[in-house]
């Protein structure tokens, strides 16, 4: 039987990419019956019915699963953060890259506006970056006025599942109707009152883009901890990750130890205080969370 990948998820059906063709399924029965939702992303074993229809059959073991928005086997998220209007915030990013790392996936931070920024905040931004391009990261940085960057983005994108994130308003939708025009995908306004933009995007769908696909989504709406223990915070933090062997005690959660190598890497400036700190803050939010029954 033939295989494909979900693109599109919408009432009841799933749309089955197979090279050129795109066939419209349904699930089987047993897969309600045992409380199986096939997700965008996934790849699935279809019988045609027809050119055009046809029944899911069998999904195929994914390699990650995000709740919102609901897709599968994503393997890059872009993570779209302005630098003005909304001002960039170093511990929501955080937040994005520890969720992004918790589930396998690999990020790419772009930063827009950067046009609007002043001298003086160039220069402290540009301290951030050289930050995460140390931790490993890539990062791209475009212009609201031109949306230089896009050129960097593409070959990002390519043979890739993606999905955009990233703070409400900053121009998800806007960054890919500037790579292919022909999308049309509705944006917003933002908000004065609020700060922030409305989300424009209501179901689910992989858009082929330079030979990747790439979802429309407010991505990572869910950004609470809630799959993550104390003991595994540290290794979605790359540049602790690589040090934590160092430390004298396995499991050292580099809070309070003894001989902590995170620590001293802190003292020393080579990890940033306040990747540091925003660590410690996602620590205590995990050990204030209610225990689920």
């Amino acid at each position: 039987m033939p295989e494909g990948k979900i693109i599109k998820a919408l009432s009841g059906f799933y749309y089955v990419l197979d090279d050129e063709r795109v066939i419209q399924c349904r699930g089987r029965g047993v897969f309600r019956k045992n409380k199986i939702t096939p997700l965008v992303g996934d790849t699935v074993v279809y019988q045609a019915e027809n050119d055009r229809e046809g029944y899911i059959m069998e999904i195929h073991q994914r390699k990650n699963e995000l709740i919102r928005p609901p897709i599968a086997n994503v393997d890059q998220a872009i993570l779209i953060f302005s630098v003005k209007e909304p001002d960039f915030s170093s511990i929501l990013l955080d937040r994005f890259l520890v969720i992004i790392e918790a589930n396998d996936i690999n990020p790419i931070i772009c930063l827009t506006k950067m046009d609007l920024l002043s001298n003086d905040e160039k220069n402290d931004l540009l301290g951030y970056v050289r930050d995460y391009e140390q931790m490993g990261y890539d990062i791209i940085l475009s212009s609201s006025k031109t949306q230089v960057g896009i050129q960097e983005l593409l070959p990002f994108l390519k043979g890739k599942i993606s999905v955009l994130a990233g703070q409400s308003g900053v121009g998800k939708s806007s960054l890919l109707n500037a790579i292919n025009p022909d999308l049309s995908l509705k944006t917003s306004h933002i908000s004065t009152h609020l700060g922030r933009g409305k989300h424009t995007t209501r179901h689910v769908e992989l858009i082929d883009i330079e030979h990747g696909l790439v979802a429309d989504t407010p991505g990572f709406s869910a950004l609470e901890f809630d799959d993550l223990e104390v003991e595994d915070l540290s290794s979605c933090f790359p540049e602790m990750s690589q040090r934590s062997h160092e430390c004298k005690f396995r499991g050292c959660i580099h809070l309070n130890e003894p001989k902590c190598a995170i620590k001293k890497a802190v003292e020393d400036l080579v990890i940033p205080q306040y990747r540091y700190e925003h660590y410690l803050q996602f620590l205590q939010e995990i050990k204030d969370r209610k225990p689920r029954y």
